[in-house]
């Protein structure tokens, strides 16, 4: 899914947060995963973000056509992402309709490119 929040929280360890809506279905899966992918998408990858934000047909699956892989933890990452960084699960915060979970990295790939900045309902070029 596309996440409204996301957030460095430590450098040691290195420790990152997503908030989810609670009702999601990624938020159970991360619950019993115990962990979680974040991919940084580039700039080319509008489709694949307005997909994953729901911004699409709601019937298909949103991985078909998607290539993905994998580091530590065996979640998935996009395939032409800017950056991944694979989460173990450190704590679930409660957060009214959303739950907050704070990850350890336990691994990271960083690859060039320019990111896809989403401002103001647009999709932005940094310059």
């Amino acid at each position: 899914m596309t996440v409204s929040s996301f957030a460095s929280v430590s450098l040691d360890p290195p420790l990152l947060l997503v908030a989810l809506q609670r009702t999601t279905r990624t938020s159970e899966l991360v619950s019993r995963a115990q962990a979680f992918g974040v991919t940084i998408l580039s700039a080319n990858q509008r489709e694949i973000s307005d997909r994953f934000a729901g911004r699409g047909d709601e019937s298909k699956d949103r991985m078909e056509g998607i290539e993905t892989e994998t580091l530590d933890t065996g979640a998935p990452f996009i395939k032409g992402g800017l950056a991944y960084f694979d989460c173990r699960l450190r704590q679930t915060v409660d957060a009214g309709t959303s739950l907050i979970f704070m990850g350890e990295v336990v691994a990271a790939r960083r690859f060039e490119g320019q990111p896809l900045v989403y401002h103001d309902r647009q999709y932005k070029r940094l310059s």
